[in-house]
């Protein structure tokens, strides 16, 4: 089992920055990949950013240039940098870790951003 804690949501003003942190605990052995995403109201959830364990990186076409995601291997902790944050970033964020031969996904419970106009 692997255990995924958020933090760092909250409300900013478009235009302002927010960074996310998500620690991992437990079995953190074979983890292929970590990741954000997120789900806006009525929406699906759909991928932020993912970084794999050789340090490669994926952006959504929505946030390129403005996210980055980053991670330090010494406290198994990812983090999203989110820089001029638009209104339509507005969404719960999840953090995500892909473990194992299987690619089983484990989730965090989810952190609030909301950016007002």
């Amino acid at each position: 089992q692997v255990q995924l804690v958020e933090s760092g949501g909250g409300l900013v003003q478009a235009g302002e920055s927010l960074r996310l942190s998500c620690a991992a605990s437990g079995s953190i052995y074979r983890i292929n990949s970590m990741g954000w995403y997120r789900q806006a109201a009525g929406k699906q959830r759909e991928l932020v950013a993912i970084i794999t364990t050789g340090g490669s990186t994926n952006y959504a076409n929505s946030v390129k240039g403005r996210f980055t995601i980053s991670r330090d291997n010494t406290k198994n902790t990812v983090y999203l940098q989110m820089n001029s944050l638009k209104p339509e970033d507005t969404a719960v964020y999840y953090c995500n870790a892909n473990q194992g031969v299987y690619n089983y996904n484990y989730w965090g419970q989810g952190t609030q951003v909301t950016v007002s106009s």
